[in-house]
């Protein structure tokens, strides 16, 4: 499979799922906070929603591909296997060689690769396994209930790595808690056989020192890239990314647009801010209508260095300079101060579009939704109730891997 990204809305042809299983059962109020969530989702309910939006996308021609699916046939190599749980368990925070041996052998005790996998997202709690905890660690630490935490932000697939024309930023998240999720798209584009006939660039390492995610990176054009310097993604890293795409023989990007938004829970991501439904139609947060810190990034002496140029600039501006034509956009719950509120917070702005002028959005987001569809947008409706309280919308829910040039 050759990657091929060069657009938000280029009709999209395959797709990278995660489907929220047990891992969202393992979820306390006592874990929402550090696990990032706001509320505990019933997960039968999650899962309909999310095979809804799964079904949406196949009946439109996309292929649906899921994440454990190619991890699981990746580690179906015993090698790769063991390499992969030791890493694993290294960045779930189990340090002692007493841990790690417990939880290696009780995994390897697991009948597929599938039930390893399922088991490692889900959460390793205490009582699952012969756990004595002679240790100092684990005696301090004998209350808290899980030897391997649940990872329940897998179904945001967006934001581990980033598809950005033929490549991949493969990221440094910016919690503690996400970091291994990273670590699943490395074994698949370095060891699936679906990559194994290209050599697909890495325009970041997930094991660079500062943060970005997928959230903050947005394909404007062939030529132009947009990445929210954010609560989540950190200058520097824009600064190495910009690098290694104008280096790139490979890469047809000029530009860099790096957006300062600001650092709070609403504006987690650039693309909780806006997102792209048609050729020069976007839909965004209202409060980002104000001139906003724009820095343009692009190459000089011959690619091997950065030349930064800030501008204090409004949204609807700057996407025409690079759109090269009329941009509309389209706020969010049409601007009321209550509407704009209440569906800003569940993701009104965030939408995933299947090809120009056709996007996916929550059903929760009625007034959004009808406000698109006046604009001569189409909007397939998926069920929002429970997937809405890990604070993410369908674009954060799915990596395209292929679209077409427009």
């Amino acid at each position: 499979m050759k990657l091929s990204v060069y657009s938000e809305i280029g009709n999209l042809k395959s797709v990278l799922l995660h489907r929220p299983s047990h891992e969202i059962e393992n979820l306390t109020p006592d874990l929402l906070k550090p696990l990032l969530f706001d509320d505990i989702p019933y997960l039968k309910t999650a899962q309909e929603e999310h095979d809804s939006f799964a079904q949406i996308l196949r009946e439109q021609g996309v292929e649906v591909l899921y994440l454990m699916d190619l991890v699981a046939e990746v580690l179906e190599n015993d090698d790769l296997l063991k390499k992969f749980l030791h890493e694993f368990l290294s960045e779930a925070g189990v340090k002692t060689s007493h841990r790690q041996d417990l939880l290696i052998n009780y995994v390897l005790s697991l009948k597929d690769e599938k039930t390893i996998l399922d088991k490692l997202i889900s959460g390793i709690q205490k009582t699952e396994v012969d756990f004595k905890g002679k240790d100092l660690v684990d005696q301090v630490s004998q209350d808290y209930p899980f030897l391997c935490d649940p990872m329940p932000n897998l179904y945001f697939t967006r934001d581990p790595f980033a598809t950005i024309g033929c490549g991949i930023s493969l990221n440094h998240m910016h919690t503690e808690t996400r970091r291994r999720e990273t670590l699943f798209s490395k074994y698949v584009f370095e060891y699936h056989p679906l990559f194994a006939d290209e050599e697909v660039p890495f325009w970041y390492r997930r094991e660079n020192s500062t943060s970005i995610e997928g959230g903050d990176i947005l394909v404007l054009n062939a030529k132009t890239l947009c990445v929210g310097i954010s609560q989540r993604t950190q200058p520097e890293s824009i600064e190495r990314l910009a690098h290694r795409l104008f280096q790139s023989e490979g890469s047809s990007f000029k530009t860099i647009l790096a957006f300062h938004i600001p650092s709070s829970r609403a504006f987690m991501h650039l693309d909780t801010v806006f997102t792209q439904v048609d050729y020069s139609t976007f839909t965004i947060h209202a409060e980002i209508e104000a001139p906003l810190s724009v820095y343009r990034i692009t190459q000089t002496n011959g690619g091997n260095s950065l030349n930064i140029e800030k501008e204090i600039v409004t949204l609807k501006k700057i996407l025409q300079q690079h759109c090269e034509e009329e941009v509309t956009l389209i706020p969010c719950g049409g601007g009321d101060k209550i509407v704009s509120a209440r569906e800003q917070w569940n993701d009104g702005s965030n939408t995933l579009a299947i090809r120009p002028g056709e996007v996916v959005v929550y059903a929760r987001n009625y007034v959004t939704n009808q406000i698109l569809e006046d604009h001569g947008i189409k909007v397939h409706v998926i069920g929002s109730s429970e997937l809405s309280k890990g604070r993410g919308g369908p674009r954060c829910m799915s990596m395209p891997l292929i679209r077409e040039k427009l």
